[in-house]
């Protein structure tokens, strides 16, 4: 061994390394890289989710079968676009949508829904575009509520038919489609935002 080794990794490293136990120090680098990707890898998923659009009413926006990357928040703005959890046969609201917690799979038996957020807490109620909420008092979306609208109103199931949707119910933001790639069998870990 030369000085420059004994100088960077100290006199234990040039020992290893002599004596062939280099494939331990190898192994315990290869270990704790791995364990580093895992890790961050688990904190992206309870941040970030993939979406598949199933339907047309986000059209032009978004097509049927674009992916969509979802960065999952509560904390909502007019103009951005939403999976939100649509309501259960009922229409009636089926309750807040997976924790960071949960599983992905818990999300797929989920009715999950694309659409653009019109108006957050405390904005006026757009009641020309939804007459269902024109009589809403104060004129202005309640605290813990949104309005959501689909960009093709003719194909959306949305507030001019449900009214507020709970803001509890949002899974989060989509930060952007994919170039218009449609779903294949490699399909993301739940898919399902449609109409």
């Amino acid at each position: 061994m030369n000085a420059s080794v004994t100088a960077v990794w100290g006199a234990a490293a040039e020992a290893s390394l002599r004596t062939g136990r280099w494939w331990g120090v190898v192994g315990g680098a290869v270990a704790v890289i791995l364990c580093a990707g895992w890790a961050a890898a688990g904190l992206l998923r309870r941040h970030l989710v993939v979406v598949t659009v199933r339907g047309s009413s986000m059209e032009p926006s978004f097509r049927d079968g674009d992916r969509v990357l979802v960065r999952r928040t509560r904390s909502l703005t007019a103009g951005q676009v939403v999976v939100v959890e649509g309501p259960g046969g009922d229409a009636t609201p089926a309750g807040p949508p997976p924790d960071r917690q949960d599983a992905p799979g818990a999300a797929s038996s989920r009715n999950w829904m694309i659409k653009r957020v019109a108006a957050a807490p405390g904005d006026p109620v757009p009641r020309e575009r939804v007459p269902l909420l024109a009589g809403t008092p104060d004129g202005v979306v309640p605290e813990g509520r949104v309005v959501l609208l689909g960009d093709n109103h003719r194909a959306s199931y949305d507030s001019r038919h449900l009214g507020f949707f709970p803001v509890e119910r949002v899974l989060g933001t989509a930060l952007a489609p994919s170039a218009r790639r449609r779903a294949d069998a490699r399909a993301a870990p739940w898919s399902g935002a449609g109409s």
